[in-house]
């Protein structure tokens, strides 16, 4: 395990070093989750959102592409996004 300390600003602002940057493969711009465990530690991730594409992927073999709701309904599920509406 390797600890790397940062230092929070008075606005409560911390700059994710850049070793932790290039793990996580993000960059300006980009959005990172804060997860709280049970158990009370706090890890950073990188929210994998679905694209089009890999949505898209889903339809491969059907006779048609999805439609938007039916796209809303897989991220859903697949817990890609926890807000969406789910009257589809």
């Amino acid at each position: 395990m390797k600890e790397i300390v940062s230092t929070i600003t008075s606005k409560g602002q911390v700059t994710i070093p850049a070793e932790i940057r290039k793990h996580l493969g993000v960059r300006q711009g980009d959005k990172v989750s804060f997860v709280i465990a049970d158990t009370g530690d706090v890890a950073i991730t990188v929210p994998r959102y679905p694209t089009v594409a890999s949505l898209r992927e889903r339809s491969v073999g059907q006779k048609r592409d999805l439609s938007y709701d039916e796209m809303k309904e897989i991220a859903y599920e697949d817990r890609w996004v926890d807000d969406i509406d789910r009257e589809v």
